[in-house]
């Protein structure tokens, strides 16, 4: 017996969302103008996988500030979140990699102004490079509240 996939996309103007089984994978309008070979976030029974994230890399390279990269980092995020139907709030935990340690109080200037409550588990990872010029990538997990 063949079994079969049902595999459903439903068209959004940010974020598009296709599910399989019991799994919703959500692509943000960047990875799709991108053909990117990676889902935004998958949510899977109550926990969304926020997949690495950087700035638009046409953003960066017409010369981002250091916070003006985070904040766009973090406005991918909030989209993927929310169409989860999560709220950055739900986020336990995420982790930031950086090609500069020193940009370390940058970028939490703008990163704490996205959560209202107690922030999420967090590290903060230096490295060489990253893919298109960043500065960052951050990635995480959320887990959606009361669940």
């Amino acid at each position: 017996m063949k079994s079969r996939i049902l595999f459903v996309v439903i068209m959004f103007p940010l974020v598009g969302l296709a599910q399989q089984g019991n799994r919703k994978f959500i692509t943000s309008e960047l990875a799709r103008s991108r053909n990117l070979p990676f889902s935004s976030g998958v949510l899977a029974g109550n926990t969304l996988y926020i997949a690495g994230t950087t700035a638009d890399p046409d953003k960066i390279k017409a010369g981002l500030t250091p916070e003006a990269e985070v904040r766009d980092i973090m406005e991918q995020i909030k989209g993927t979140v929310e169409k989860a139907g999560m709220t950055m709030n739900d986020i336990v935990s995420m982790q930031v990699f950086t090609t500069d340690l020193d940009l370390y109080d940058a970028f939490n200037g703008v990163y704490r102004s996205y959560f209202k409550a107690n922030y999420p588990a967090r590290a903060f990872i230096g490295g060489s490079k990253l893919l298109f010029g960043s500065r960052f990538e951050v990635l995480g997990i959320a887990v959606k509240n009361g669940a």
